[in-house]
């Protein structure tokens, strides 16, 4: 199981942890239920969780603080 892993298009630059890599990680819920499109029928996800069939819009889910960081991120890599 990876521990963590890139974000596409930034490299090794951003990186998250995987949750499930975590010692608790049911402290942790979803912030967001990605590619739902292939989700078995009879698995049934959590309200008040955002659920999109595919990968998401950061510009769309990413709060304002998390967006501003990882523009900062980039900006300082290009120089």
């Amino acid at each position: 199981m990876a521990l963590w892993s890139n974000y596409a298009g930034a490299g090794a630059l951003i990186r998250f942890v995987r949750v499930g890599s975590l010692d608790e990680p049911d402290h942790f819920g979803p912030d967001i239920h990605i590619f739902t499109q292939s989700k078995q029928p009879w698995l049934t996800l959590p309200p008040g969780v955002p659920v999109v069939p595919e990968y998401y819009d950061r510009k769309v889910y990413w709060p304002a603080e998390s967006l501003a960081r990882r523009d900062a991120a980039l900006a300082a890599a290009r120089g």
